[in-house]
């Protein structure tokens, strides 16, 4: 199995030391995983500093990956928060970095945090939801450091709405561009523990996505906690099956992995 998405004690939302999920995910059988911590910069909550020290990263990981050569892969990722006005930023971070593996993902909207619910006020849920894919769209027409798209509708997470008010127009338009660029996204399966009883993207972007000619595709946890690692990969699996994917990718670099499902 491979986990590329999981933090440690580096991103700020997380307190798991490197190693406590190191271990756990050599107990549980997975050949390679990513360490993909947070940078946001200029996150519009101010009680949160998703950033971290390059330097002492590099050294811990390394220190580990060492340590544990002979039992399991270990990935230097990162998962970057983009917004319109800290792209060059964002590009000079991963640049002095230099990670192996890197997500794009979207946690912030015209300024506003997706958590708080700020976001959704004075908007009907159609409003919202395009206002965050035209931004990400945006963004990502600008934007080329990275491997993947996060939890593509993340949205529909902190939302009250269901997925069928998605604007499959702009996800689409998304979708070509990353796939015409030689990227990919992945398949998120924290929406499970948030009481989503699904993974991120929805069933429906994935086909689309797969329609499309989409072949990159990642499968990560977003584990926060050493228990959290590779959770519902088995249910993730069969819908990455049914969407018509036989197998599941990892990246190092510019190298692209591809695994069977089964």
């Amino acid at each position: 199995m491979y986990d590329f998405h999981m933090h440690s004690s580096f991103s700020a939302d997380c307190d798991a030391p490197m190693e406590d999920m190191i271990q756990e995910a050599i107990k549980k059988g997975l050949k390679e995983i990513a360490f993909t911590e947070h940078l946001d910069v200029d996150y519009p909550d101010e009680e949160w500093d998703f950033s971290f020290d390059p330097e002492a990263y590099q050294k811990k990981l390394e220190g580990l990956r060492e340590k544990y050569q002979d039992k399991i892969q270990i990935r230097k990722g990162i998962e970057v928060g983009i917004q319109p006005h800290v792209l060059k930023e964002t590009s000079e971070f991963i640049d002095q970095l230099k990670p192996e593996f890197i997500i794009c993902s979207m946690h912030a909207t015209n300024g506003q945090d997706l958590h708080s619910g700020e976001f959704f006020e004075d908007r009907t849920i159609d409003e919202a939801y395009r206002v965050y894919f035209e931004e990400y769209y945006a963004c990502l027409k600008n934007f080329k450091n990275y491997h993947i798209l996060g939890h593509l509708d993340l949205v529909s997470r902190y939302a009250s709405g269901g997925l069928e008010h998605l604007p499959t127009d702009i996800i689409e338009e998304i979708l070509k561009l990353v796939i015409s660029e030689g990227k990919g996204i992945e398949l998120n399966t924290s929406g499970y523990k948030y009481g989503m009883d699904a993974p991120l993207p929805s069933k429906n972007i994935l086909r689309i996505y797969r329609e499309l000619g989409g072949e990159i595709i990642t499968l990560g946890s977003d584990a926060h906690r050493p228990e959290e690692i590779a959770a519902h990969f088995k249910e993730a699996k069969e819908i990455l099956t049914d969407a018509g994917f036989s197998y599941i990718s990892s990246i190092n670099g510019e190298e692209v992995h591809y695994h069977s499902i089964k």
